[in-house]
């Protein structure tokens, strides 16, 4: 975000006593704000971005790592099948961690409990690229993500995160996604923050990213401090966000601004 835009909406929301949830049938797709042009970018595989991450993860899927020696195909097969639906349901509770882990943390986890290899590293070109290979095996399904009633405690959390102003600007994500979207800061619409194409490609990075990324950015933007990759935090915003978009399809890689 630009500092001029964000001065712009820390003034024009300085009164607002806080904010009011969308209403389910008000919500809409970060697509449905975007222009013909970057709509057109993203429906066609030949000229969206985010594909050329797309057929690195399935050369990865296929790639023995690790000590074990083994490949995620290994255990999974055919990732069209195997993975079909899958991204819909993260973050998802995890029973030995007795917490959510996001898409990204389960390729880590697999990867160090099953291939005995070493984790990637957040916003790596082989994470996302993974992350984004298994999320196009969902394009299309309904997010399911936030069924689990072990995740409601973590929602909640997510939720109060969302709502919270912090910083410098003393802003909450909700003063801008949920009392103001449709209209712009910075020349960019302002969407509804619900994440159905993520990892996406954004024009302004020149590179796919995940949703943590963007979350860190946004904080980053109000000028308060931004959470680790990783951490329980911004999981937990991710749960929140991918639970009240809950009905909507995925369609990752998505094409951004």
């Amino acid at each position: 975000m630009r500092l001029a835009g964000i001065i712009f909406v820390a003034l024009l929301l300085a009164g607002s006593v806080g904010a009011a949830e969308i209403p389910q049938a008000e919500r809409r797709s970060g697509y449905s704000f975007m222009t013909p042009d970057t709509k057109a970018m993203q429906d066609d595989d030949t000229t969206n971005p985010g594909m050329l991450w797309v057929l690195d993860g399935e050369a990865l899927w296929k790639r023995k790592v690790g000590s074990a020696n083994k490949a995620c195909a290994d255990c999974h097969n055919d990732a069209d099948a195997s993975m079909k639906g899958v991204a819909a349901h993260y973050p998802a509770f995890d029973k030995a961690l007795g917490r959510p882990v996001d898409l990204e943390q389960r390729i880590n986890l697999c990867r160090t409990n099953h291939q005995q290899a070493s984790p990637l590293a957040y916003e790596s070109r082989d994470l996302l690229a993974l992350t984004a290979f298994i999320a196009r095996q969902s394009q299309g399904k309904a997010i399911e993500t936030g069924s689990d009633p072990q995740l409601e405690p973590f929602i909640a959390k997510g939720r109060e995160l969302f709502m919270q102003r912090q910083g410098q600007l003393n802003l909450g994500c909700a003063n801008c996604h949920d009392d103001n979207w449709d209209k712009r800061l910075a020349g960019s619409a302002i969407t509804q923050a619900h994440p159905t194409g993520y990892p996406l490609y954004r024009l302004e990075w020149q590179s796919l990213g995940s949703l943590q990324r963007r979350l860190r950015a946004c904080i980053t933007g109000i000028r308060a401090q931004a959470y680790d990759y990783g951490a329980p935090e911004l999981v937990e915003l991710e749960l929140y966000l991918m639970s009240r978009a809950r009905g909507m399809p995925l369609e990752a890689p998505a094409v951004r601004p």
